[in-house]
């Protein structure tokens, strides 16, 4: 929920920017992380994703910093699931 409201504020200010095509990005590389991790079951191609995911929800949260801080505040939790999710992916991968 807390993405959603972010994108929709960085949406409504500027539709075409930085900050909207980085939610786009992470968006994509999201939903790209749970096929090649459980269905294709390409561990190491899903951590290249996920930190992907979690250098784009960072570039989310630096660009959006100065013209909304509420929308880069919202992505916070979401940077601290991205990092713990990379440490499990790595983990699985290294135990694999």
């Amino acid at each position: 929920m807390l993405i959603g409201i972010a994108g929709w504020r960085t949406f409504e200010r500027d539709r075409g920017g930085w900050p909207m095509r980085l939610w786009w990005a992470q968006l994509v590389l999201n939903f790209a992380w749970s096929p090649v991790f459980f269905a294709a079951h390409q561990i190491g191609v899903a951590f290249g994703i996920i930190l992907l995911l979690l250098a784009a929800i960072l570039a989310f949260i630096g660009a959006s910093w100065r013209q909304d801080r509420v929308a880069a505040w919202l992505f916070v939790p979401y940077a601290a699931w991205g990092a713990f999710a990379s440490a499990l992916n790595v983990s699985i991968f290294a135990l694999n």
